[in-house]
């Protein structure tokens, strides 16, 4: 007898413990990870949150009930989960975690051979399937081998940059209280990096507050740590730590646009004539850095299987999307939220610049919205409205991802949220700040008078 599940979105599972997701659910998503795949071993690795433990063991008997092993590496972020699926050698990976969502929630991401991601055109769908189609748990004892892969994991993230070449600074992190923490603390004997550390321990109670640091609640506390120790820098991380978001030292939050054309050109010096993978939201800064460093940018709809493919397709050394993941071809053409920075503090200390100073020139040329968010009752509906009312205009308009408009002086690009009654606006102007500002006004004006 079938028996719906609804915690599978676009991407991975995620849902509210534990009506959504619970023990019987996370028994027969193993079952369906494991049929999926033909595995044989399995290395799991779960969050801070306190329902983790609970969906592990029952992930785990599931996997054990078709005759696979499963080896955990205990508390990590969702990156480490892609690393010991390759060093590890196993046929498939998952993690537990809910990111940045709230404390009663809780998720799997879920990957195959290789770290390759799954999503619900690419095999989630059958592992769906497959659960939504097995037996209840059975209540035994789950199987699982304890692997510890951290000190290799390091090692790893170091291939990425020359330590040698780091010069001392200060740097404020904020773990969110996710699973960061323990991963700095492994780098800071390797770097001469003085490391100002704030919500570094990891507590699934989220005593300071959701780590999402794309929120702007969230970052001021990132941000007057930087000021008040006259650190160079501040970064910041969500949860499962797969995304990092950077402050500069006067403690100004750095749009992530502009780091994919820093970490874009520092890849390119490295390996000239590389394809650059990025995503429709915001595309001029990245189009022309890329250009002017002799590579090759492919643009690619929003979303980690996507982004990830179109990597695979060409070979791309690198991909970035602006909400603060960024992809790597020697990491198994997956995101990681530790590499940026690491390869950030390389280029400060080797360009004697600072991040500020990296970084300007790219801010005053592309002047950008940052992405808003507003609810509407019919996403689908609002955008078809915005579209007949720009084209007497006759902008260049491009349905990749929601739709972009390019408009010669400004574009915008307007697409909806996988997951909620969302949609998300970005627009970016050719230097002219007010321009941005006017339109941006402009824009959300007519998403609240159709919406």
């Amino acid at each position: 007898m079938t028996k719906e599940i609804s915690c599978f979105k676009a991407y991975d599972v995620r849902g509210r413990i534990p009506s959504e997701l619970n023990e019987d659910v996370a028994y027969r998503i193993g079952v369906g990870v494991v049929s999926y795949f033909a595995a044989e071993s399995v290395v799991v690795g779960f969050d801070v949150r306190p329902s983790s433990i609970d969906i592990l063991h029952a992930l785990t008997k599931g996997i054990n009930s078709q005759g696979a092993k499963v080896y955990s590496i205990g508390l990590c972020g969702t990156e480490e989960i892609y690393f010991a699926t390759n060093h590890l050698k196993t046929d498939a990976g998952v993690m537990i975690t809910a990111s940045h969502n709230p404390a009663d929630y809780n998720g799997l991401k879920i990957v195959g051979k290789g770290a390759k991601p799954v999503s619900m055109d690419s095999g989630l769908d059958e592992i769906k399937s497959i659960a939504e189609a097995s037996g209840s748990k059975i209540d035994k004892v789950p199987e699982i081998e304890i692997v510890d892969v951290k000190n290799e994991y390091i090692e790893k993230l170091l291939e990425f940059i020359d330590p040698k070449k780091i010069k001392p600074m200060r740097v404020v992190t904020n773990s969110g209280n996710g699973c960061a923490g323990p991963v700095l603390d492994l780098l800071e004997d390797k770097l001469p990096i003085e490391f100002i550390k704030i919500q570094n321990e990891p507590d699934g109670t989220f005593p300071n507050g959701i780590p999402n640091p794309l929120l702007t609640e969230n970052r001021e506390i990132t941000s007057k740590a930087v000021i008040e120790n006259s650190a160079d820098l501040g970064i910041a991380w969500d949860g499962d730590f797969d995304r990092c978001f950077f402050f500069d030292s006067n403690g100004d939050f750095i749009e992530s646009y502009y780091l994919i054309s820093l970490l874009s050109q520092q890849l390119l010096k490295q390996s000239p004539g590389e394809s650059i993978v990025h995503d429709p939201r915001l595309v001029w800064n990245t189009i022309e850095e890329v250009d002017g460093f002799g590579g090759n940018p492919i643009i690619s709809k929003s979303g980690h299987s996507f982004i990830k493919e179109a990597m695979r397709e060409n070979e791309s050394v690198y991909g970035g999307e602006m909400s603060g993941h960024h992809y790597f071809r020697d990491f198994y053409y997956s995101d990681s939220g530790m590499i940026p920075w690491l390869l950030l503090i390389e280029n400060a200390s080797v360009s004697g610049s600072t991040l500020t100073d990296l970084v300007k020139n790219m801010i005053s040329k592309f002047p950008v919205s940052g992405e808003i968010n507003r609810t509407v009752s019919k996403p689908e509906k609002l955008l078809e409205e915005i579209k007949d009312h720009y084209l007497p205009i006759n902008p260049i308009i491009d349905n990749l991802d929601g739709y972009s408009f390019d408009f010669g002086s400004w574009r915008f690009n307007l697409r909806m949220s996988n997951t909620e009654p969302l949609v998300r606006l970005n627009v970016e102007s050719r230097n002219d700040t007010h321009l941005m500002q006017t339109k941006t006004e402009e824009v959300l004006g007519l998403i609240e008078k159709l919406g």
